[in-house]
């Protein structure tokens, strides 16, 4: 099996006299944790052992603490990817990094911040594809944009391609056949992966979008109707951008090694 190609480059820096064998050893250690007061533990070692990065889910928290914790978490490895972050949330994440030097994109369409104080992601070679049924999906589609960028990947896009008109979709695929795997979003009756997966000899991953209204509505029949696919595909959780970037990225960059 190839190398992780983290491990790899701390390898390469501590042979090369870039780093010191104690910061070589702590990094591939990959286990080290830190407590923030009483509220938080953060995993600076995720990137070492599984090859993606920390990802924070900003939903549901304090303001200051999730501040904190992304300070922190990309003061000490580097990069730190915050998902579901509304405006407000953002705003306190930049008040905090602009003391300490850290750097912070917040991508408002997929509801996404990176911060970081190091190099952006080395690329792999590995392509991902990220197609949308329509406009409501992408907020969606960005999400997992950005977690397979910052993966290593090549993301390439097309969006609003819906099997509500299908004639839209076949141009759409030529320039995104060279992907070594495909992500799929799509609401309401969530038809659109398996189209698609009937179209290509790559691997495609549903994720079902919560649009939709009545019965079955908030992404069930699109998580539903993606389970009993009889193209086969991968079906993540209804707005699981991060889940199905991740998994798309863990692929592409499987295959871009090859």
């Amino acid at each position: 099996m190839p190398a992780n190609p983290q491990l790899q480059d701390l390898l390469e820096q501590y042979r090369d006299g870039r780093i010191s064998l104690d910061a070589a050893a702590e990094a591939i250690e990959g286990m080290r944790l830190d407590r923030i007061g009483d509220f938080a533990c953060i995993d600076f070692g995720r990137n070492v052992r599984c090859g993606m990065p920390e990802v924070v889910l900003a939903e549901g928290k304090d303001p200051d603490h999730l501040a904190e914790i992304t300070i922190r978490q990309a003061g000490r490895a580097g990069r730190c990817v915050v998902t579901r972050v509304d405006p407000g949330q953002a705003a306190r994440i930049r008040e905090l990094a602009a003391k300490t030097g850290i750097a912070v994109e917040y991508r408002e369409l997929g509801h996404t911040l990176v911060a970081g104080n190091g190099p952006v992601p080395r690329r792999t070679g590995g392509i991902v594809a990220i197609i949308t049924a329509g406009t409501s999906d992408i907020r969606v589609a960005e999400e997992a944009r950005i977690i397979a960028e910052e993966m290593g990947c090549e993301v390439r896009t097309a969006y609003d391609v819906g099997a509500a008109g299908i004639h839209r979709l076949f141009p759409a695929l030529k320039p995104l056949i060279g992907a070594h795997v495909f992500v799929v979003c799509a609401g309401r009756e969530g038809t659109l992966p398996a189209v698609v997966a009937g179209l290509i000899d790559k691997p495609v991953i549903g994720i079902p979008v919560s649009v939709g209204y009545g019965y079955m509505g908030g992404g069930r029949a699109a998580l539903a109707s993606m389970l009993q696919s009889c193209s086969v595909i991968a079906v993540v959780n209804i707005d699981a951008g991060f889940t199905g970037g991740a998994f798309a990225a863990q692929v592409a960059n499987n295959g871009a090694r090859i």
